[in-house]
Parts: structure tokens; sequence; C-alpha cells
């Protein structure tokens, strides 16, 4: 871009950095945020994923259901309804519903993404269509420069 006598355009920082290709030049992933730092966090937060991974699944949720299901004719036979409420609160609800619930989260988690990447993607383009307008409005300067040169020729 031109410098213009009529304007001086100083661009935002953030602006400056995604122009340059600098730090924060694409959609922040997973693995940007994992620890770097030394070899036990690094092991911790692959094993967390692996572990959340292989849990998050609805077919360990179905074997834990399974599992659960094992020790139902127990807290039937027991002719109590605290161990039967304690057995559906306690083996059952916490055992199924912490795999359901880890499903839903990386569903939840993988549209939050797809919503993530849109955004950034729309920022770019907004971004590369603002360069253009002053890409735009440099030229329309230098054009009005010139005209404002004439003019003041003219009068002379």
């Amino acid at each position: 871009m031109t410098e213009s006598r009529i304007y001086r355009y100083v661009p935002h920082h953030w602006t400056q950095q995604k122009l340059t290709g600098g730090p924060s030049s694409g959609p922040i992933k997973v693995a940007d945020l994992m620890p770097a730092d030394n070899v036990v966090a690094r092991f911790n937060a692959w094993f967390a994923v692996k572990v959340t991974n292989g849990v998050g699944t609805m077919w360990c949720a179905y074997a834990f259901a399974a599992i659960a299901i094992v020790s139902l004719p127990g807290a039937i036979a027991s002719h109590s309804a605290v161990t039967l409420v304690s057995w559906v609160s306690q083996t059952f609800l916490q055992l199924v519903l912490l795999s359901v619930i880890i499903v839903g989260q990386n569903v939840l988690a993988a549209a939050a993404d797809k919503r993530s990447v849109a955004t950034y993607n729309d920022a770019d383009a907004v971004l590369h269509e603002a360069v253009k307008i002053q890409e735009h409005l440099a030229a329309q300067d230098t054009v009005l420069e010139s005209l404002i040169d004439k003019v003041q020729a003219a009068r002379r």
C-alpha cells in the first residue's frame, strides 16, 4: 500500500500478525494447548486423552451397563429400597452416565469446533476484505491528491 498525504493507515497488531503469518495465523487446535515443558506433563496429558477417548464411547457405556446389571439381582434380592436406590445411583447411573456424558460432550465439542473454524474463516475473510478496502482507499487518495495538486496549481 502506498503512503498518502491524506491518511496514514496503521494496522492493528492482530491484523499485522495475521497478514505476516504470525503465531495466531490459524485456529487454535488441541495439540497447541498440550503441555510441552516436561516429559511427565506430556505423558499425563497424553494418557488422560487416551482414557477419555476410551471411556467416552457408547460401547463403553454399554459395557458399564452390562457390568452394573450383573449386580442388579443382588440389589433386588436384598428386599431393601435403600439397597436398590443405592444400586441405581451409585452403580448404574455413575458407571453408565459417565460414558454417556463424555460422548455428549464430544459431540458438543465437535459442533463448537466447527463453529469456531467457521468464525475464524469469517474473520479471516473480513480481514482480507478490509485490506482490499484500504488498498482501494489508498488508490482514491492518490487520485484526490492529484486533483488537489491540479486545483492548487490552477489557483496560482
